[in-house]
């Protein structure tokens, strides 16, 4: 974790920042190491504390090596006698994390201490993967890999939405998943024209196309995948929607690479599917960042996104879509770690026109 510190120590240097108080936890888990549901890390150039309450004081010292663990019954109390102790005259806090309410409280306790909101430094940090981070995801990805071969001998006509994602969501915690990165989804026939469907008790139908998408949690650290399959024989639309989105995906993963914009990734992508006529029917991004949070930004590849270079050891999903009312849709989704020269495709499982059950 020292490198980490240095790293935002270097940030905070270079913005002026004296003491940065950090609460949300993937942020907290990623300067510490330590994991628990409540706490916040202090950091100031010489120091760095974890505050946490009776219930995760042990934790807490086994966990973030390197840390002096404060204790305390009142936060705000406790955060008064350090400010005192270390003398301080401001202290920076997350603004994308601190609510209006919390912010008021921590004025009203804590007597002349200015507060100064800072934007998304640990998150820009958390972008570019360490070696061992990069390692973790992959893992997480076999186990995802792995979960997508097993169920394809679960998909039948007659099975339901849900009880499709629990056999996703219980093999991998069988497996030694410590969670899911989100609630699976499984989207049959017509209900796959939503992109973000959740699994309901309706059944599989013969020649219905399936979206399949999940990811589990590892070590801390998420995979993400989507594939489409049909239950039975396919017709033809089926496959041209399948053939288009495997194109666009493909052109979307060869665009990849260090120092391209992720603006314009997800327009070589989004280029293959309008010019299929299928434009009105794609309306998300291409892709999104992938660490210890399964959404994380930066990188976001989107046409609402601000232009900006990707960088080797960045890791995000390219995941084209096609959903048509009425009928269903298609999406297929892989994780990708940047390189200098391309991109390494972390998601192996097969992205075959498939036909089961």
């Amino acid at each position: 974790m020292q490198g980490r510190l240095e790293r935002l120590r270097a940030v905070m240097a270079r913005e002026g920042v004296g003491a940065l108080l950090v609460g949300s936890p993937y942020n907290r888990r990623y300067l510490s190491g330590f994991w628990g549901s409540a706490g916040h890390v202090l950091v100031t150039p010489e120091r760095q504390m974890l505050l946490v309450d009776f219930r995760y004081e042990e934790q807490a010292r086994q966990q973030a090596q390197g840390f002096e663990v404060r204790r305390f019954d009142r936060l705000t109390e406790t955060l008064s006698q350090v400010a005192a102790e270390l003398g301080l005259r401001e202290l920076a806090f997350e603004s994308a994390h601190v609510t209006c309410r919390e912010l008021e409280r921590f004025q009203q306790a804590v007597e002349g201490l200015a507060w100064r909101p800072l934007g998304p430094v640990i998150e820009e940090l958390r972008a570019v993967k360490e070696p061992q981070e990069l390692r973790r995801i992959e893992e997480a990805c076999r186990l995802a890999d792995a979960a997508f071969d097993h169920v394809l001998g679960f998909l039948r006509p007659g099975v339901s939405e849900r009880e499709v994602a629990l056999e996703l969501e219980f093999f991998m915690r069988r497996q030694g998943a410590e969670a899911v990165s989100f609630d699976p989804i499984v989207a049959a026939g017509p209900r796959g024209a939503m992109p973000h469907a959740r699994p309901t008790d309706a059944l599989l139908e013969q020649g219905q196309m399936v979206v399949l998408d999940f990811g589990c949690v590892l070590d801390g650290y998420c995979s993400d995948m989507t594939r489409t399959v049909a239950v039975g024989r396919a017709d033809g639309q089926a496959r041209e929607v399948y053939g288009l989105v495997l194109r666009a995906q493909e052109a979307g993963i060869a665009a990849v690479r260090a120092g391209a914009d992720q603006v314009a990734v997800d327009r070589v992508a989004r280029d293959v599917i309008e010019a299929a006529g299928h434009g009105e029917h794609y309306g998300h991004g291409l892709g999104h960042g992938v660490g210890l949070e399964v959404h994380e930004d930066p990188p976001r590849l989107n046409q609402t996104a601000e232009p900006r270079p990707l960088e080797a050891g960045m890791v995000h999903s390219v995941e084209p879509g096609v959903y048509l009312p009425g009928w269903g849709g298609v999406r297929i989704e892989d994780l990708v770690q940047v390189t200098q020269e391309g991109c390494r495709i972390l998601s192996r499982a097969s992205k075959e026109f498939l036909e089961v059950g």
